[in-house]
């Protein structure tokens, strides 16, 4: 069993700045990317950011410039620091950890329940 459980979320006035976090607990052998997608009021999940265990990164182009991703994989936590927020990054952010799975020869995607970020004065 894998928990994955974010926080920092809230709200925030445009052109401020937020801090979320996210943790990975439970039967954990080691833990390939983590990441972060949101899903806005009436739009679909969409990629944000993602960071692999060598600590490369890739972000959407909405978020580029503002948002960055870092991670402490001895502590099974990734974090994404987003700054100069916009009404637009308002959405439930939800977090991921990609965990290798023998019996498929690949992994299974470990998501959080997410924190709500809203972006308005």
């Amino acid at each position: 069993q894998v928990q994955v459980v974010e926080s920092g979320g809230g709200l925030v006035q445009p052109g401020g700045s937020l801090r979320l976090s996210c943790a990975a607990s439970g039967r954990i052998s080691s833990i390939r990317a983590m990441g972060w997608y949101r899903q806005g009021p009436g739009k679909q999940r969409e990629f944000v950011a993602d960071i692999t265990n060598g600590y490369l990164t890739t972000y959407a182009d909405s978020v580029k410039g503002r948002f960055t991703i870092s991670r402490e994989n001895a502590k099974n936590t990734v974090s994404l620091q987003m700054n100069s927020l916009k009404p637009q990054d308002t959405a439930v952010y939800y977090c991921h950890t990609d965990i290798p799975e023998s019996s498929i020869l690949g992994y299974i995607r470990h998501w959080g329940q997410g924190t709500q970020v809203t972006v308005s004065s």
